[in-house]
């Protein structure tokens, strides 16, 4: 049969089946007997009859049997012969079963005076029955079992059990009804126990639990007496593990199987694995040792002849490791007597947990990750994948130009590689630092795992920091009437934005500005018209006007500033009024009258208020909201200023009645309209390094929560000052609370008059930072200066 091996070990049939032929079967096991015809197997059965079925570490299903055992052929105690019948069929409940035989044969003629198998669910005693010659060496066991005999049937065989609760005598018959097998061939007699009877016992040899059945069988005819010491001891345990190695020890000499302990001599000691005798174990990294009180094996777990297997316990990877392992001990002792002692163990680990580990390999100049997930035992298989919270199997990861396969290691383990590019739509991409791409890959791992194909959940994120993002450079230009800024588009909006003041540069916010954008494949043009809003004008005068346009390049999801862009240009402009946000007015007037007036001669509402620059053209005034009688009303959600420019005429000395002059009447309305509510923005810079503080240092402490209101120039008092955590002003710091600040990063501070009396108007007048907590101390920068 092409599905079936079979061999003779020492004095036990061995016959393993080929689990890749049977595979999706059902096969069930029958001994036959030539008198009585097919036995099914059963684990009851079994026990008694000297069989074992089991499985092999590889999963081949191995069946044993002693050649003493039940449906056995014996002739003359040395050839002997077993028939089986294996029954496969497609259905568990084996019906349209296949049946094949198949038979057995095993030659065994070296046999010692007394052998004992200790099997995986039987023990087994076998002496020889040769009537030696007379011997003065009685034991106090056989001593003590002759006043039994007196009471043996006449030829009949009867056992009797020596046990912590007293003796039992039973005859063969009732022995079989406790699950024992007794029987004698032509020259021996042997005795067959399951482990753990009524009549065993359990005690500790050499540091090893050994289940002991201390027994003697015996036969009576008148002219003859016949006793026979059947007692067996077998190991229970005696394996112990460490995180690489197992240890099986066995006792080297049992007592109760010894006469005299002074004339035992070990004679072989052999080891193997499966039915093979392993001649060498140091070539394979065993090791085989004795002393006089132990013989001990060492394996190193996952060494040849056993077999690692892949297991989830709590959703914890590890490996098990399973080997089959058996012992042959030969000795001598009193009379020279052999006894042939072969132990078959049948060895697994606890479950070691095994953590996989994720090894980046990625090669950043490849532009794509390498990922390998390891280690992992042949019996594991990767099934499918989830990146980015999307799953794939196998075959769709494939399609989407992911890449996967396995790279083996000369240990017989194996890792699952991942290649996947930057450039993927379930890569995520983050711009870190000032000119570099942070690709993270998070890829969740589901693996079949063992023969049970138990599903395991790996998670895992690699990250890779790649240098390949350009800082923006911008280009700026200026007309008779506009400033420029042309500035490439790439990463807008991606990787950062731009910022007007604390303003995001929106569509919108430029539209309110006046400003003008266009955008072609590359860049974005933003056109500034002279008087837009958020120009800083630098110089202002009736011959030319300095304005200067900054926004600030920041990051989109940290606002950290990589660059301030800034245009500055001159215009030579003949007639303007510009508002500027901390309550100053210019005006550039132009005469525009017949006949011309003298443009020294202008004047605000409070005469004292002159221009401050003039020529035969225009006159420059420059004043604030709060002096020059400048007015005030509240329309909507405005804030409306308004003063005059006029022509004073001459008059008479001392008359109020004009002179006769051709100079024409001369008015100019000057109104500056301010949102009721807003955020203003105010800054300090220092150009001295010496009085600089270092870049990402710095704090802002307020001196005093309060700021002067002034009453219709007369009274003065006090009302709260806040700082304001974000420009939302909707949540503050704290009273005395130190604020810490980097350079460029704003402060936003707000002054609540809660009083609304029209009498009463807020003026803050100075506003200064300080380069430490005492504020009258310098370097100081102003913010504001006399309100």
């Amino acid at each position: 049969l092409g599905f079936v091996e079979s061999s003779c070990r020492s004095r036990i049939f061995w016959m393993k089946l080929n689990k890749l032929l049977l595979q999706g079967k059902f096969f069930q096991l029958e001994i036959y007997d030539p008198y009585s015809g097919p036995v099914l197997l059963d684990e009851k059965l079994a026990s008694r009859c000297g069989y074992v079925l089991s499985e092999d570490v590889w999963g081949n299903p191995v069946f044993r049997a002693s050649v003493l055992g039940c449906h056995v052929a014996n002739e003359a105690d040395e050839l002997f012969s077993l028939t089986v019948n294996i029954k496969v069929s497609s259905f568990s409940s084996m019906r349209a079963a296949v049946t094949y035989t198949y038979p057995m044969y095993c030659s065994y003629a070296s046999w010692a005076s007394r052998e004992i198998v200790c099997e995986e669910n039987y023990m087994e005693v076998s002496v020889k029955t040769d009537v030696p010659a007379v011997s003065n060496d009685y034991t106090v066991a056989w001593m003590s079992a002759l006043p039994e005999t007196q009471n043996v049937a006449y030829q009949q065989w009867q056992l009797m059990f020596v046990s912590p609760s007293g003796r039992k005598r039973i005859t063969v018959s009732d022995a079989v009804k406790l699950g024992y097998s007794f029987n004698n061939t032509l020259s021996r007699v042997y005795l067959r126990a399951p482990y753990h009877s009524n009549e065993s016992d359990v005690s500790l040899v050499s540091g090893v639990n050994m289940n002991m059945i201390t027994s003697t069988s015996m036969y009576r005819q008148r002219w003859l007496l016949l006793l026979i010491d059947t007692t067996v001891s077998c190991p229970v345990d005696g394996i112990s593990f460490t995180d690489t190695m197992l240890t099986w020890t066995v006792p080297r000499v049992i007592p109760t199987l010894v006469v005299q302990e002074s004339t035992f001599l070990s004679k072989s000691i052999v080891m193997g694995v499966d039915d093979q005798v392993i001649v060498n174990p140091e070539e394979i990294n065993y090791l085989l040792e004795h002393n006089e009180t132990h013989i001990r094996i060492t394996i190193p777990i996952g060494a040849e002849g056993g077999k690692l297997e892949s297991s989830i316990s709590g959703g914890v990877y590890g490996v098990i490791y399973f080997i089959d392992l058996f012992l042959e001990h030969t000795w001598t002792d009193a009379g020279l007597q052999t006894t042939k002692y072969t132990v078959i163990k049948s060895i697994t680990t606890p479950f070691r947990p095994q953590i996989p580990t994720v090894i980046n390999n990625t090669v950043p100049e490849e532009r794509q990750f390498n990922v390998a997930f390891g280690h992992f035992l042949p019996d594991v298989s990767l099934v499918a994948i989830t990146v980015g919270n999307v799953p794939f199997s196998l075959r769709e990861a494939q399609h989407h130009s992911f890449k996967i396969y396995e790279t083996p290691f000369s240990n017989g383990t194996k890792a699952f590689i991942l290649e996947v590019s930057f450039d993927d739509p379930y890569v995520l991409k983050e711009y870190v630092n000032r000119n570099e791409t942070k690709y993270t890959l998070l890829v969740n791992y589901t693996l079949s795992v063992g023969l049970e194909m138990t599903l395991y959940y790996h998670s895992a994120e690699v990250e890779c920091v790649v240098a390949d993002i350009e800082i923006p450079e911008a280009v700026g230009s200026c007309d008779e009437e506009n400033l420029y800024l042309t500035l490439p588009t790439f990463g807008l909006h991606q990787y950062w934005d731009l910022y007007l003041g604390t303003k995001l540069l929106t569509r919108h916010v430029a539209l309110t500005n006046g400003y003008l954008a266009a955008t072609n494949s590359t860049h974005l043009i933003l056109q500034i018209p002279l008087f837009a809003g958020g120009l800083i004008y630098e110089e202002v005068s009736f011959q030319k006007i300095k304005a200067r346009f900054d926004v600030a390049l920041r990051k989109v999801r940290t606002m950290e500033t990589l660059q301030m862009f800034s245009i500055s240009c001159s215009f030579n402009s003949s007639a303007f009024i510009i508002c500027h946000p901390d309550g100053t007015i210019m005006v550039s007037a132009q005469m525009k009258t017949v006949p011309a007036i003298d443009m020294s001669k202008t004047k605000l509402r409070d005469s004292s208020c002159k221009p401050n620059e003039y020529n035969e053209a225009h006159a420059f005034f420059k004043f604030h909201v709060s002096t020059c009688g400048t007015s005030v009303r509240f329309e909507g959600d405005y804030i409306i200023y308004e003063n005059e420019i006029s022509y004073e005429k001459e008059t008479l000395p001392g008359q109020s009645i004009p002179i006769i002059t051709r100079d024409p009447d001369y008015r100019l309305t000057v109104l500056c309209y301010y949102q009721a509510k807003e955020t203003l923005v105010l800054s300090a810079f220092s150009s001295d390094p010496a009085t600089s503080r270092p870049f990402g240092s710095g704090m802002m402490s307020p001196r005093s929560n309060t700021a002067d209101v002034h009453l219709n120039n007369i009274k003065q008092q006090q009302t709260p000052l806040t700082f304001s955590r974000d420009e939302s002003f909707m949540e503050f710091y704290g009273p005395s609370m130190t604020i810490l600040k980097q350079p460029m990063e704003p402060v936003f501070l707000e002054v609540e008059l809660k009083d609304e009396s029209p009498s009463i108007e807020l003026y803050l007048e100075n506003c200064w930072v300080a380069g430490s907590p005492d504020f009258n101390n310098t370097p100081r920068w102003n913010i504001t200066v006399n309100g």
